[in-house]
Formats: C-alpha cells, structure tokens, sequence
C-alpha cells in the first residue's frame, strides 16, 4: 500500500509524519509542488514483457498523457530480483540529483520509494501500482529500487532526451533508505 513518511532532514530517527491517506499524501506532495494522483494500471504484464510491450499496453492512456502535458519521450523501468545488473541500477538512483525536465513517474506494477528533500524535510514516498508521482524540474530527489527489486515503471519527460540527471553532491541521501514496503 502507498505510504508517505516525512522526516526531518538530519534524519532523526522519530518521523514527523507517517500516512496511508492517498488524500493526506495528495496535500502533503502538493505543498512541495509535486504531483501526485492514481492512474488506471490495470494491464497484466508477463514476466518478460519488454518496454515495447509495456509501452503498447498503455499506449492509449499514455498517448492521451502525451498529447495534455506535451511529453516528448518515454522509457521504461523494469526490475525484478533476478535482474543482473539491480545492485549497479540501484546505486544509480540513489545518489541525490534534479533534473531540468520535470520527471513523471507511473508505476504499473509492484513499487518502490521515491525520496523528495525540500527545505528541513525529507518526504519519502512508497509508490506502487496505481501511483503517478509528476518531480518538477529542479526538485531535489532520490530513488531507492529495493534490495531486491519489484517494479515496472513508465517514465515520461518533455524533453526528446530523456532521463538526465545532474547528481548534487549532498550527502542527505545516505542518511535515509527506503523502509520495508509492509512497515
């Protein structure tokens, strides 16, 4: 289940704020300028559905995405335990880093924990199926795939170029990791 924990940025071990409330965590991200709102993942995917085929599944919805907000191009993420490379993709997005594109997360299977730092705070989000997550270009974030990975997420960007990140340097993120998805 999707779940907002806000935490103090030094990482005091008491949250301020633990929530299930898909309304509560709706405020709570707006305030910091990131969307969030359930979208219809409702597609089985097979176990070795490639990007093709899980763009073509939710082609319609998505060409619907693109043609509203502009988005230029897509990718997808998809981890599962066995992936070879999981322990080199995680390390990948666990470093804090912006991008100048706004960054539209939709998970279409199983989740994973995105962490957004604003001013004395540090949000993390588990966002599962179901869950879109829009980080505005600029936002300060992370994102934790798990020790043992479970997810397949559609990303789309406005930019032709994709997903480029510029890493910050701050060490906040190794104060945090992403909590179990049942706690």
């Amino acid at each position: 289940m999707t779940r907002l924990t806000v935490h103090a940025e030094h990482g005091e071990s008491q949250p301020l704020l633990g929530t299930r409330d898909h309304g509560l965590i709706t405020r709570e991200l707006d305030a910091i300028g990131v969307g969030f709102e359930h979208w219809p993942a409702e597609v089985a995917l097979s176990h070795d559905a490639d990007q093709a085929a899980v763009l073509e599944a939710y082609r319609q919805p998505l060409e619907q995405l693109e043609r509203k907000h502009g988005y230029q191009s897509k990718d997808v993420v998809r981890l599962q335990p066995d992936h070879p490379d999981r322990e080199a993709l995680r390390a990948k997005f666990l470093a804090e880093h912006i991008h100048d594109d706004d960054e539209v997360r939709i998970f279409v299977e199983g989740g994973a924990t995105f962490f957004l730092h604003a001013p004395g705070k540090v949000y993390e989000l588990y966002a599962e199926r179901g869950d879109l997550i829009n980080v505005p270009a600029g936002a300060k974030h992370w994102f934790d795939t798990g020790v043992e990975p479970n997810f397949t997420a559609i990303r789309l960007f406005t930019s032709p170029n994709g997903w480029e990140a510029r890493f910050t340097g701050d060490a906040v993120a190794s104060r945090f990791t992403a909590a179990s998805p049942a706690s």
